[in-house]
């Protein structure tokens, strides 16, 4: 997550839970958030060198959806600029009237969360979350090979215990990716005799998490529940903290791998790190798995 994102989920969250804890979960400097306060800039004046280009996209390109116009921008004018800012940014421009294309259908799943509302945030429901009653994932940006290449990381989390109960690395976000990571988290279930039937599942929007293939096997073979976020981010601050810490801490080490293998085995070790060695402040500064164990023990007394 990056300072700007950092800054913008405290800005979201600070007035509920104050000013200091919000900033403590992302780890973000108090004088920095003070900083950019006072050196705002709007949305608006920060992509003001993107509007001519966008709009000459959407007038010569009207059937080009947002994945299109996103290419566009990075091969023809050499703007990289993240798929959700430019969409974002056609609607502040009302440079969606210069398109012709529409948005397709939304699937039966996304349909159905539509239509639930804020029911569909599972998680926001909860007064108190139970040991195993919640798991956290979402897709990450890896930059690595001194900042050349990128992959991407899914982890699985859980609420209480913050176990990385398992995570996947490869090039693309993609349903493959999501359903390893979910792999590995049940080999740990095995592992550690933890129950996930029942469990809550709680992730973004995004088309990997409401597609068939992810949510017909934790649906209907493994009985988990799924939660998704209304807000994007502002809505898994659990799971940003984490990638947060994880992507700042182990940077030096993610961008020396030169191959994807290289990644992989980089970020398998420091996730065996994070939960065996890795004091976590929460759990009473013990790691992760000495702080399950000996709840465990202790409700077996």
């Amino acid at each position: 997550m990056t300072t700007e994102e950092k800054v913008e989920l405290v800005g979201s969250v600070w007035e509920t839970y104050g000013l200091a804890p919000a900033l403590a979960a992302v780890e973000l400097p108090k004088s920095t958030w003070y900083y950019r306060q006072k050196h705002r800039v709007s949305y608006e004046e920060k992509y003001a060198h993107v509007r001519s280009n966008l709009e000459k996209i959407a007038r010569q390109h009207p059937e080009y959806g947002i994945p299109r116009i996103t290419v566009e921008l990075r091969e023809t004018y050499q703007q990289i600029i993240n798929h959700k800012v430019v969409q974002r940014l056609l609607k502040l421009w009302s440079l969606a009237i210069l398109r012709s294309a529409q948005a397709p259908k939304p699937s039966k799943v996304r349909q159905v969360i539509l239509q639930a509302g804020k029911r569909a945030n599972l998680v926001a429901q909860m007064s108190r979350i139970g040991l195993f009653e919640v798991a956290y994932t979402d897709f990450t940006e890896i930059v690595f090979a001194d900042g050349s290449h990128k992959a991407y990381l899914m982890p699985i989390i859980g609420h209480t215990c913050k176990i990385a109960y398992g995570w996947a690395v490869g090039k693309r976000a993609n349903t493959t990716l999501a359903l390893q990571a979910w792999d590995m988290a049940k080999a740990t279930f095995g592992k550690l005799n933890v129950p996930f039937e029942g469990m809550i599942v709680h992730h973004d929007q995004d088309p990997v998490y409401t597609g068939y293939d992810w949510t017909g096997p934790l649906l209907l073979a493994d009985r988990v529940c799924l939660s998704y976020t209304l807000n994007g981010a502002k809505d898994n601050p659990e799971m940003e903290s984490f990638i947060g810490r994880f992507k700042t801490e182990n940077r030096s080490l993610l961008l020396d791998a030169q191959t994807v293998t290289e990644l992989r085995d980089v970020v398998a070790e420091r996730m065996r790190y994070y939960n065996t060695q890795r004091r976590h402040s929460s759990l009473g500064y013990q790691p992760p798995l000495v702080y399950l164990r000996k709840v465990c023990s202790e409700a077996q007394d």
